[in-house]
């Protein structure tokens, strides 16, 4: 191994120090926060990673006496529920914008790409006014409706849709098949690396969100996990404890999508450079 790094030029050594810094800068604040949760609220701002006293107190009033558990769930079925839908709706649009011409088309793909320049933050009102008027608040529906199509998922799977040969959609229509069974049973399969990579994206994005799942939910029965860690930061005093303890737990889900989907990540994030 040693002969192996003395073997590599001053350029690639030089690349790896700042790739091995970079790493322990990015790891520092996940280490301190999973020390943390191991610590009293009087010893949140020791910097020692292992404490004198260490405790799983926090841990047990998290699960004990708190609703974590329900909005730990929430959390996962929103953004379930919401991945499936980017999957289906995007996927649809970008083959419809890919394989038909029809006239207004590159209009049609110009105004869903607009889309991506419209802070979330301008949108919420209208969002919050529409699930108002239509008795979403406080539901399930009202959590997952703004997300169920996204224009960076139908420019994904336009971009690799396109590159995909017609010979094969041609052949099913020959035998028969149906347009939509072509995009169900032809089309998807020949593009899971795409699908996997904005499944990663969706699930990812809605896990960590926050903004609009404070606004539409009035009761704690509907939290997601990060409203809910919210909870615990009050006007005069804070539960670090339990902020670094709920955070740690939400966590362990990404830390093994990341661990063990990566390559699928890195492929989307190539696929979405692609030029149709």
């Amino acid at each position: 191994m040693i002969d192996k790094f003395s073997a590599l030029s001053p350029g690639k050594i030089l690349i790896w120090t700042f790739l091995f810094i970079g790493a322990v800068i990015m790891m520092t604040p996940i280490i301190f926060m999973f020390s943390a949760s191991f610590k009293f609220n009087d010893q949140i701002y020791d910097l020692a990673l292992i404490s004198d006293e260490p405790t799983i107190s926090n841990y047990l009033f998290l699960f004990g006496n708190t609703n974590f558990v329900s909005w730990f769930m929430n959390s996962i079925f929103v953004a379930t529920i919401t991945t499936f839908c980017v999957l289906f709706f995007d996927s649809l649009v970008g083959y419809t914008l890919a394989k038909f011409k029809f006239r207004g088309r590159k209009i049609i793909f110009i105004a869903i790409l607009s889309t991506l320049m419209i802070p979330t933050e301008m949108l919420v009102i209208p969002w919050y006014i529409l699930a108002r008027d239509l008795g979403m608040l406080n539901s399930y529906v009202g959590l997952i409706f703004p997300g169920i199509m996204t224009g960076f998922g139908v420019f994904l799977m336009k971009q690799f849709f396109e590159n995909l040969p017609d010979d094969f959609l041609d052949a099913a229509r020959i035998d028969g098949v149906s347009e939509f069974s072509i995009f169900i049973k032809v089309a998807l399969p020949l593009v899971a690396p795409a699908l996997s990579a904005l499944a990663i994206f969706t699930f990812l994005g809605n896990w960590t969100a926050f903004l609009w799942p404070l606004i539409v939910t009035g009761s704690a029965d509907f939290y997601t996990i990060p409203v809910g860690l919210a909870s615990f930061s009050g006007e005069f005093q804070s539960d670090w404890e339990m902020i670094m303890t709920g955070a740690a737990v939400a966590t362990l889900p990404t830390l093994l999508v990341f661990l063990f989907l990566q390559r699928y990540i890195i492929r989307g994030v190539i696929l979405g450079g692609l030029k149709g």
